[in-house]
């Protein structure tokens, strides 16, 4: 099963980022494959089997998203309604006070996630109808802070950064090895620039393309995300 295969990747990917450390500009690093593992799981297990058609691939945890529950762009409302995932959240190691993990009692809501969610719940009904086709998932599986600020990975130094993009990259290729895609969809830039680093020459035949990011920080975003982004895969011809 495809979904097993998923979480050896997941699991190996989080013992590899946990032996990290982390400086400044990131006052915190939070690891939701640790202490979010039992709902992570559950979305490998779920949705992980089979071949994938199109891989879409974020960042890195948001806040209120994957922070909350550990899932790619984990909307709270999008997980335990559409996808119907519920489990257990324990609490990260290292807490960040300023960004406290509630899990599923999390009434922020993750805006990237809640955009991303309401395309693809709107498209497919029924998530085992999009997840037949379709998975997501993220490049890095680590949030940082600045405090509350949140801290992308390519703000991180190149020191810190590669150990980091090396581990990134052996999951990604372990995760497209096992989904066997036709297409990866960077959700963003750095997304789409990464995937490119980590397999293109590895998979020649593989379709690497983007999306715009669905963050509320674009001011391209706000402006009828979902549109957007339908438009961009039906160029692509991959919707």
């Amino acid at each position: 099963m495809s979904g097993d295969a998923l979480v050896a990747a997941a699991r190996t990917l989080c013992r590899s980022v946990d032996s990290l450390q982390f400086s400044a500009p990131a006052t915190h690093t939070l690891n939701p494959l640790d202490y979010a593992w039992a709902p992570h799981e559950q979305y490998l297990r779920k949705f992980g089997n089979g071949k994938k058609r199109v891989v879409f691939m974020g960042m890195n945890p948001g806040p209120f998203g994957m922070v909350q529950v550990g899932i790619p762009f984990g909307e709270v409302n999008a997980v335990r309604d559409w996808m119907k995932i519920d489990a257990p959240v324990a609490q990260p190691k290292s807490p960040n006070p300023a960004r406290p993990v509630e899990g599923f009692a999390c009434t922020r809501s993750e805006i990237s996630g809640q955009r991303l969610w309401a395309l693809f719940s709107q498209r497919f009904a029924n998530a085992d109808d999009f997840f037949a086709d379709h998975f997501v998932l993220n490049y890095c599986p680590l949030a940082f802070f600045d405090r509350a600020r949140n801290v992308t990975p390519d703000k991180l130094s190149k020191a810190e950064s590669t150990p980091l993009y090396a581990a990134c990259d052996a999951h990604l290729r372990a995760c497209v090895d096992t989904l066997k895609p036709d297409w990866v969809i960077g959700i963003g830039k750095f997304a789409e620039t990464q995937a490119k680093t980590a397999l293109a020459s590895a998979n020649p035949t593989l379709r690497i393309g983007t999306v715009l990011h669905p963050s509320p920080a674009s001011p391209m975003a706000n402006r009828g995300w979902a549109a957007q982004a339908t438009a961009q895969l039906a160029a692509l011809g991959v919707w």
